[in-house]
């Protein structure tokens, strides 16, 4: 009896580092910052329906996500920008196959301290500030105050988005860059905190993160066109001028846990929650 029951403990000594290495049931999901509370809000929901289940989701922006679908050390990458050309060539370098599933749509707000009297802007003056050409608060109606920029760091999607689309006004040939003066922030977070804390400070993220502290800019295209304020609505409507899709990217179609969560997500119910966290839904 005595040997049986050593026979015993030494068969479950092996069997559970090998259970506890199984993966089957859990997911990586990694990447943008401007993403990262929407895919926690779905994670959370997912994981209370489907209890068998682990979601784990940390940002880090949306090149550190591809980067780790690339590499093999994520199941989803969250991106709030479209893959690049040379990522698509890495991926199939390593045998990985991109595919491109958009969830929700996104306005990047520009931000400034509650103090500031400077309530609109252009996306000239915009680009003008962010590159350094306006440093002063007074040329675009404000205090006399030296400009304190504050961008998301190069890694970032939000970043590569506005760098383009505004910086650059979606010109190809454009070699515009941000003001070599712009603090480059690791978070959407740490812009908030920042801009909430200095009256100079100017910045930007995602919708998601518009709170009290701060105060959105309404935007025009130009002095000509109306000033629209990064709300959902305008963003439905396609009436604010710096928006844009956001995107999961998998290894191929989808297949078992990663087709659950990503059924999930554009569900009625993972496209309520994107409402919720203040984006814009798809369907």
């Amino acid at each position: 009896m005595l040997r049986r029951i050593i026979v015993v403990l030494i068969m479950l000594a092996w069997a559970v580092p090998a259970f506890a290495g199984r993966q089957d049931n859990s997911l990586q999901v990694k990447g943008s910052d401007t993403m990262v509370n929407l895919g926690q809000a779905w994670a959370e929901k997912y994981m209370e329906k489907n209890l068998l289940d682990f979601i784990a989701v940390t940002g880090g922006g949306s090149g550190t996500g591809m980067a780790s679908l690339i590499s093999g050390t994520c199941d989803i990458a969250m991106s709030s920008r479209e893959i690049k050309q040379k990522e698509i060539d890495q991926a199939k370098n390593k045998g990985v196959t991109p595919n491109e599933i958009k969830v929700a749509l996104d306005g990047i707000a520009v931000v400034v301290n509650l103090k500031n009297n400077v309530d609109k802007l252009t996306l000239d003056q915009l680009g003008g500030i962010f590159s350094g050409k306006i440093t002063n608060w007074k040329e675009v109606g404000g205090k006399d105050e030296k400009i304190v920029l504050l961008s998301r760091e190069v890694n970032s999607g939000t970043h590569v988005y506005f760098k383009e689309h505004v910086l650059r006004k979606n010109d190809p040939n454009s070699k515009e860059e941000f003001s070599p003066k712009a603090l480059m922030l690791s978070s959407s977070q740490a812009i908030a905190d920042e801009v909430a804390g200095n009256s100079s400070a100017i910045g930007y993220y995602g919708m998601g993160y518009i709170s009290p502290k701060q105060k959105p800019i309404a935007i025009a295209k130009d002095e000509k066109s109306t000033y629209v304020a990064p709300t959902i609505d305008n963003v439905v409507k396609n009436s604010y001028p710096i928006s844009r899709p956001l995107f999961i990217y998998t290894n191929g179609e989808p297949q078992g846990l990663v087709k659950k969560f990503v059924d999930f997500a554009l569900s009625a119910e993972g496209q309520r929650i994107v409402l919720e966290t203040d984006f814009v839904p798809v369907k």
